[in-house]
């Protein structure tokens, strides 16, 4: 029995919706290809519009809004895909798609279980799609989450099945080789990539990025990988993107090109943070004013403004030296940024505005904290404790500044004599006595063939102990004299040893009454500098004492260094 005309005009009508359907998600996947990932999440969600049960273009949805680097709308893409699994619970794209939700939420458990769900649900229905899915979301080494040996398993799987060949999935094979640490064959696997497809520029690019992990000795070969990919595809907005970022803090000119072939090939679309850009590169360019009014009206063209444009803003106003501009710009940046995009420069630098207006010392001390707290190497958290000890020390807020030394010395490994040397005479110039000899105590032990710690620790003995009648300062500076007296160029240490030698013969003739002891610590004090006038001077006082009815003098203070 022939088909009635009806029922092959109703066949056609349904071969030629699917055709459409088929085009518009490859539509939407080149989108993706290049990064346009708003105009992608359009294409998805009229084709999920127009067919719910369409599983498929779900899948795209929601990896439209999970593909940027950075602001992944990852509460939107779980949605998607629970209304998804919902309506379709055996939808393998739609577990891949959960598993990789999971994953970025930290969930590894319940990840992998969506992952072997979805793998033991397309073995009759796009397993190459399917397996492409789950190792993507394992493999991309740009991300600490995922399981890169699992995602190579998976990847080889989908590309052992028959007639395989996708540049895309032997690309995501060379990814996860990538964040395996296996260089070598993600090289030959991005290589086969090009060999399916001469003009995929993704595959060219990531080859770059192997040779770019091998430091700047390399710089020639990676960017030579970079220029082929644009040479490849000129419409691939991923390398200007990268090159833009990588000038950025060495040639800005060039970096300032490749930002607009970036935007250019993005389109303002697909791109919202192109004002914000745009500003920041007159940033870059120590264009301040220009950068100022930049992100004035950008922030004037939105109801709400891409947040990181209060923070060039700050950055702007301090630089013209306008703290309060700056500091109500960045106000304003740590009220709408998400906490965890806030840096180590921003809280440091947030600091030390906020420290210009009195009142504000314990709110900055918080993001002087936090930033020592971001920074995970010792010499970043030293260089952000030691530029507010600075900023203290400038204004002659000793005791602060002594504060913040000694977080220093709390989180090296190694002090240096300068790191206690600092915090001890902040205490010491303020009074601060027993704080000062606690940390010359330190310094002594570190350091005991150094004068400095036995002297300044003597000094704050002395502060303590004015009428000499406790003895506090008489071992300490004592000790001075002996490790002083070891030093083979004493002209370094001249002050310092005089000072200890003009304690020791107040305090042998005046407390301790031993005129001759006296007169033997005058005459060393003189071998370290017989031209002195003033050990001359006290020379001839001590020898014309008289023992019975001594006449002290007033303790001098020691000399500061």
């Amino acid at each position: 029995m022939k088909p009635s005309k009806f029922i092959l005009f109703l066949l056609s009508s349904f071969l030629a919706i699917n055709f459409s359907n088929a085009q518009s998600i490859d539509d939407g996947r080149k989108l993706m290809y290049y990064e346009k990932f708003i105009s992608a999440k359009n294409v998805f969600q009229q084709l999920v519009t127009a067919n719910p049960n369409d599983d498929v273009a779900a899948y795209w949805l929601g990896q439209s809004l999970i593909g940027a680097d950075e602001d992944k709308n990852v509460a939107g893409a779980r949605s998607i895909y629970e209304k998804g699994l919902a309506a379709n619970p055996n939808s393998a794209l739609l577990n891949a798609g959960m598993g990789h939700v999971e994953l970025l939420e930290g969930k590894i458990q319940q990840a992998r279980s969506h992952f072997e769900t979805a793998i033991s649900l397309s073995d009759k229905k796009n397993p190459v799609d399917v397996l492409d899915a789950v190792g993507f979301a394992n493999g991309d080494f740009d991300s600490k989450l995922g399981d890169a040996a699992y995602a190579v398993e998976k990847l080889k799987h989908a590309t052992a099945t028959k007639r395989f060949k996708d540049a895309k999935v032997m690309t995501d094979l060379g990814d996860a080789y990538r964040k395996l640490g296996d260089g070598g064959n993600a090289q030959l696997s991005y290589e086969e990539a090009l060999r399916m497809d001469p003009n995929y520029a993704r595959a060219k690019f990531r080859i770059g990025r192997i040779y770019q992990s091998q430091g700047r000795s390399q710089e020639a070969i990676y960017l030579k990988y970079y220029n082929d990919a644009i040479a490849l595809d000129p419409a691939y907005t991923k390398v200007y993107f990268y090159l833009y970022q990588y000038f950025y803090e060495t040639d800005v000119t060039r970096s300032g090109e490749y930002l607009n072939k970036y935007l250019n090939a993005k389109g303002e679309t697909d791109e919202p943070r192109s004002c914000f850009m745009r500003a920041q590169m007159k940033f870059a360019e120590g264009l301040f004013a220009e950068a100022l009014t930049a992100t004035d009206l950008c922030i004037a063209a939105k109801p709400d403004p891409y947040p990181n444009l209060y923070g060039v803003k700050a950055y702007a106003a301090f630089k013209l030296g306008d703290s309060v501009a700056a500091k109500s710009a960045f106000d304003m940046y740590f009220k709408k940024q998400q906490p965890d995009k806030i840096g180590v420069r921003d809280a440091i630098t947030f600091a030390a505005v906020l420290l210009k207006f009195p009142g504000n010392e314990e709110l900055a001390s918080t993001y002087i904290e936090k930033a020592v707290a971001l920074d995970t190497t010792e010499s970043g958290k030293v260089s952000h404790l030691k530029s507010i000890a600075a900023i203290y020390d400038d204004k002659k807020e000793f005791a602060k500044a002594a504060d913040w030394y000694k977080k220093i010395i709390s989180i090296k490994k190694e002090p240096s004599k300068t790191d206690i040397y600092s915090a001890g005479i902040g205490y010491y110039r303020v009074g601060m006595y027993n704080e000062a000899i606690e940390m010359f105590d330190l310094y002594s032990q570190k350091f005991p063939d150094d004068i400095f710690g036995y002297y300044y620790k003597g000094g704050a003995q002395a502060g303590i102990d004015t009428t000499m009648e406790l003895g506090l300062a008489y071992p300490t500076y004592t000790k001075a004299v002996e490790v002083g007296e070891k030093y083979p160029d004493k002209s370094r240490i001249l002050t310092l040893l005089k000072g200890s030698y003009r304690f020791l013969i107040i305090y042998t003739a005046n407390i301790l009454k031993d005129k001759e002891l006296a007169l033997g610590h005058c005459e060393k004090m003189l071998l370290v500098d017989p031209a002195d006038v003033e050990s001359i001077s006290i020379r001839e006082s001590v020898s014309k004492m008289n023992q019975k009815k001594p006449n002290p003098p007033k303790t001098p203070n020691p000399p500061k260094k």
